[in-house]
């Protein structure tokens, strides 16, 4: 039987702790479902749309990996995906109580459903999607930070010249 994984999130944009997370995951899970949400409480850059195009050309294609956005309950969507659990990434101890929450809610929720909490690579550990869209906003590099064409889309968004562009 496939154990299948989902990993929800805004992910505007993804970055490369995202991928972290995606890599190390499909070592324990046979596939990797990136599930981008809809959430009403945050005001995305980018639309969903967008957001799934960024994460589908920053995995690689060969990898057991699908993108997709949803807009319902998050156990719902897991559960006609035939997902067996939900990943987590955690980047700090500030981060384990609020996923906690959402944990025990998902659980109460669905019984049959597991939280995988797994811990971001130290390399990865200070980045968050909300850094690296303020960094873009006043022309920051963000080499190193998301993938190269996820930082054009940044500098496009914000009226920045593209990367390449920028370097010569």
């Amino acid at each position: 039987m496939e154990r299948i994984i989902v990993y929800p999130g805004t992910f505007d944009p993804v970055t490369y702790g995202h991928i972290d997370l995606i890599k190390r995951t499909l070592r324990i899970f046979d596939k990797v479902i990136v599930a981008v949400g809809q959430n009403p409480a945050k005001a995305p850059l980018f639309t969903s749309e967008e957001r799934v195009d960024m994460i589908e050309k920053s995995i690689d294609p060969s990898q057991n990996v699908e993108v997709e956005s949803f807009d319902c309950l998050l156990v719902d969507f897991a559960r006609q995906k035939g997902a067996c659990a939900i990943l987590r990434g955690l980047r700090a101890v500030s981060d384990f109580e609020f996923e906690l929450q959402r944990a025990i809610m998902n659980r109460k929720l669905d019984r049959d459903i597991e939280t995988v909490f797994l811990m971001t690579g130290f390399r990865w550990i200070y980045i968050s999607s909300t850094i690296v869209k303020e960094a873009a906003q006043f022309g920051g590099s963000l080499e190193g930070l998301v993938p190269p064409h996820v930082e054009n889309r940044l500098m496009e968004k914000f009226g920045f010249p593209a990367m390449g562009s920028r370097l010569k």
